[in-house]
């Protein structure tokens, strides 16, 4: 196994990716403090939705996020780069530590796109969550920073930084539920009848602590190990990453999303299912859920395991349906890295291990 991926680790930029960077020069010379050119433009590696590049100069480098080119018609909310700059504009100087925002620029006429640029963060980004190059103690000590991250982030008051309109108030799991189930029949390759059980099933089952309305955080979305870039050396998370599926939410959807790689097996999709997860230093899924339950104080470890199936199936069908729309976008040619291809895959047998667990609550 190789060392942890860097987030530097770039490409030319794909000829469907590719736009006027001298426009974008002269767009930042106007709109980013202290840049000065030349520019030259790479294209990171990784991620499927909306392409990230970065932005060199002789004196810093920038990293520049935009929507895809051609922008996909098929899921018009899937590549909100406006919200993505200002869930993290917002976070800036709290205990959650995000890139620093530089400028958004939402006129399409300078690059053909909406885009944002931000700080230049240099750490580790780490893919394989069983840290196969680290010691138990090391491994340990990520997990628990994973872990102390996310509830900072469910302990911020959205309200006290001026994210108060950021999402819908209410019926988070019934909107949810709604709107992946729309996004995957709109994205559908070959048809999954889990889906279709799951669809019908997840409304129905929805449990009392989800339908608390007191419960109200900033939400991730997409919250794990490789949207997280850690410090070179130290156990220390310097940004998270890829906050397009942000909102205001229910902060135990977030967190049982993120506990779904103690579910899903290594390969088909990032996960440690089946490991012997002590063995290696991390913890296991019951430890995890104390820890956050612990920092964050929302709930308890019993309250939430009643629950717990349904969490899970709700997760995995989430994701199901994020990946069918992989899926679709790599039949029409518009996803944005060779991972996609691999990911888009994982649909159909998230779709069916999601049924178990929702069978399993019955």
């Amino acid at each position: 196994m190789s060392e942890p991926h860097v987030f530097t680790g770039t490409k030319p930029v794909a000829e469907q990716h590719r736009f006027d960077t001298d426009a974008l020069s002269h767009w930042m010379t106007t709109q980013v403090p202290g840049f000065a050119g030349p520019l030259t433009v790479e294209m990171f590696k990784g991620g499927q939705s909306n392409p990230t590049y970065k932005l060199i100069t002789p004196s810093k480098s920038y990293v520049m996020r935009a929507k895809p080119g051609p922008v996909a018609k098929l899921l018009p909310s899937a590549h909100a780069v406006e919200r993505e700059f200002r869930v993290m504009k917002a976070l800036h100087g709290t205990g959650v530590p995000v890139a620093e925002m530089y400028a958004l620029c939402e006129d399409e006429a300078v690059i053909g796109r909406a885009f944002y640029v931000m700080e230049c963060v240099e750490g580790r980004v780490m893919w394989d969550q069983a840290l196969p190059e680290m010691s138990n103690a090391q491994r340990g000590a990520i997990y628990d920073e994973m872990n102390r991250v996310l509830a900072a982030l469910h302990s911020v008051k959205p309200d006290d930084i001026g994210l108060e309109g950021y999402g819908k108030p209410g019926n988070y799991f019934e909107r949810q539920i709604g709107r992946w189930s729309k996004q995957y029949v709109a994205s559908i390759t070959q048809p999954i009848e889990e889906m279709d059980r799951l669809m019908e099933w997840l409304p129905q089952n929805i449990p009392a602590m989800a339908r608390d309305e007191s419960m109200v955080s900033v939400v991730h979305g997409d919250y794990r190990l490789d949207n997280l870039m850690f410090h070179p050396t130290e156990p220390r998370v310097l940004a998270v990453l890829d906050w397009e599926l942000s909102t205001l939410g229910h902060p135990l959807a977030d967190f049982s999303y993120h506990c779904m790689a103690w579910h899903i097996p290594p390969g088909a999709f990032r996960g440690i299912g089946g490991l012997d997860v002590a063995a290696l230093g991390i913890p296991t899924e019951a430890e995890y859920i104390a820890r956050y339950c612990e920092r964050t104080g929302l709930t308890t470890p019993d309250r939430l395991k009643a629950d717990w199936n349904f969490y899970l199936a709700y997760n995995l069908f989430r994701l199901a349906a994020i990946l069918q729309g992989i899926a679709k976008r790599v039949e029409m040619g518009t996803a944005s890295s060779a991972q996609a291809v691999s990911s888009a895959a994982g649909a159909r047998p998230l779709a069916q291990l999601a049924w178990r667990y929702a069978s399993a609550a019955d």
